[in-house]
């Protein structure tokens, strides 16, 4: 039997780009998921899809949330779900074809998610909330001697700052802890009793199972092919193990339960596996010296896709340049990196930016999203498909994304602009990744939190076009674009324009001017 032995841990996406790293909504507690759970399986047009147009029925009616927030979390979990390029293109097409908000909702009506798998992903945003278990033996318990966070909002700034998206262990204990109430909210209303609690001889259907996909994955006696876990348990000594029956065509909880507690294990491509054992990046320049305390690792030799993970740590006062396939489709995360210009060009799964300061960095497509976690004067520029910044201050994000950029709580002095830049491969890269030009919500940023309003805008501007120059990437690459394929917004390209005739008119006044050699300082003040 031991040839049947398995191994499952959390898949890393759904913690890293799913889970929104802030305080989530108090109606997202198990109390109000469990009555949503038995409210979809009773409606129509709820179950097994959910539309937009229910689901806004649900967070806005009965959750009492504000509609863009419940548009917020629909929309991340369509950007976390395996669709093709083709597909994202099409549907960034049609986003663009909608010119009255009547003509958006109702494209907008036209998505639906996996309602098992949402439930999923609305309980997984618990994560990040403040527990007081925690609260009891950290610096989050108010103390006399330290000033507490006295605020939601300060509260949500502390949380960004610590936030476990990337903590492979804190995935595994939240699937450990929490394992139970997961499985409850997969389970039919007809198998709970009439408090709402699981019946002692519940089950667990196949839907449910695979359902429950989107959260682990695993493999059998340590083999390197990794299956989803409904794929995983197809295996009939493994489904007997899972407590299957041939009859029902179903699990038992229970059983379920216990062989999953025995079965789970860390993530062995998780980020403390690729801080540990990973692969170093090598880089075609680098100087002898320089990047001895930078920390550079990848696991794209050994990982699936999806678990692909590139750490740069502590890149001090260097400018790296990477455009490889080794980069494709990697969840980068730069750590303590300062002083630094650091160019990334190849098309990317997510990055986030992690205490970087006084640095550039310039990304190519991101398919999913780039998160600025507590920076301090660095300049992104980036094409994403989700922008999100909390705590971080006197940042420059020059960005192109087809949804509002996300801006938590403890931001300060940010700069919004628009994307400026272009490298040869820039479109086709676009395309591998599924990001269209439009739509392009850069300067229409969201703010999140519990104490923000619409119109409180003091931690973030949108750069004059006075300010905004065009940035010329350094580098000889092969391909086709020579421009930003775009354009910029008319209001930058004039100012451009402005600047460019103003030193033509200036070399064409030095030009006119027959000016030589010998010409002396004070002559040339006159021009």
């Amino acid at each position: 039997m031991d040839k049947y032995i398995a191994c499952v841990w959390p898949r890393l996406e759904p913690f890293l780009i799913g889970v929104l790293p802030a305080t989530p909504p108090s109606k997202f507690s198990m109390h109000y998921l469990r009555k949503m759970a038995c409210y979809v399986r009773t409606r129509d047009g709820c179950f097994p899809r959910l539309g937009w147009h229910m689901w806004r029925h649900i967070a806005c009616g009965k959750l009492q949330l504000a509609e863009e927030l419940a548009w917020l979390y629909f929309e991340t979990f369509d950007l976390l779900m395996p669709r093709s390029a083709e597909q994202r293109l099409e549907w960034a097409e049609a986003l663009s074809q909608c010119h009255t908000p009547k003509e958006l909702d109702r494209q907008c009506c036209k998505l639906s998610v996996d309602t098992l798998q949402f439930l999923l992903f609305l309980y997984l945003q618990q994560l990040n909330r403040i527990s007081l278990r925690t609260s009891l033996i950290g610096e989050e318990w108010p103390s006399p001697r330290s000033r507490s966070p006295s605020s939601s909002s300060e509260r949500d700034t502390k949380i960004n700052s610590q936030n476990k998206n990337w903590d492979d262990q804190a995935h595994l204990s939240f699937i450990q802890t929490h394992l139970s109430e997961l499985l409850e909210l997969l389970v039919e209303p007809g198998q709970l009793s009439s408090s709402g609690q699981v019946l002692r001889d519940s089950q667990l259907t196949s839907e449910a199972l695979e359902s429950l996909s989107l959260l682990l994955e695993g493999s059998v006696s340590h083999s390197r092919t990794v299956h989803p876990i409904h794929k995983l348990l197809s295996r009939s000594p493994l489904q007997s193990q899972a407590g299957f029956s041939k009859l029902s065509r179903s699990y038992s909880l229970q059983q379920f339960q216990g062989f999953l507690h025995q079965a789970l294990c860390l993530n062995p491509f998780g980020i403390s596996t690729c801080s540990e054992s990973g692969k170093k990046l090598a880089w075609a320049l680098q100087v002898e010296g320089t990047l001895k305390k930078a920390k550079i690792f990848r696991n794209a030799h050994m990982a699936p896709p999806g678990s692909r993970l590139l750490l740069m740590s502590q890149v001090c006062k260097q400018t790296l340049a990477k455009d490889s396939e080794k980069l494709n489709n990697a969840n980068i995360k730069l750590h303590r990196c300062s002083e630094a210009f650091i160019y990334l060009l190849s098309p990317l799964r997510s990055v986030t930016l992690d205490k970087c300061r006084n640095s550039t960095v310039v990304l190519g497509p991101v398919a999913t999203s780039v998160h600025i976690q507590s920076c301090e004067n660095v300049r992104v520029v980036c094409v994403a498909g989700r922008l999100t910044v909390g705590g971080s201050s006197h940042c420059t994000i020059h960005a192109l994304t087809p949804t509002r950029p996300l801006l938590l709580p403890g931001n300060v002095s940010l700069t919004l602009g628009p994307f400026h830049t272009h490298y040869p491969t820039l479109e086709d890269h676009m395309a591998s990744v599924g990001l269209a030009v439009v739509p392009n919500l850069w300067d229409q940023p969201l703010l999140f939190g519990a104490e923000v309003s619409a119109t409180d805008t003091g931690c973030y501007r949108i750069q004059p076009p006075s300010e905004f120059y065009p940035l010329v990437i350094p580098f000889q690459m092969e391909g086709d674009n020579c421009e930003i394929p775009w354009g910029l917004p008319a209001d930058y390209q004039k100012a451009v324009e402005s600047r460019e005739k103003t030193i033509e008119d200036w070399q064409k006044t030095v030009k006119e001017a027959h000016l030589n050699k010998c010409i002396n300082k004070r002559s040339l003040t006159l021009f």
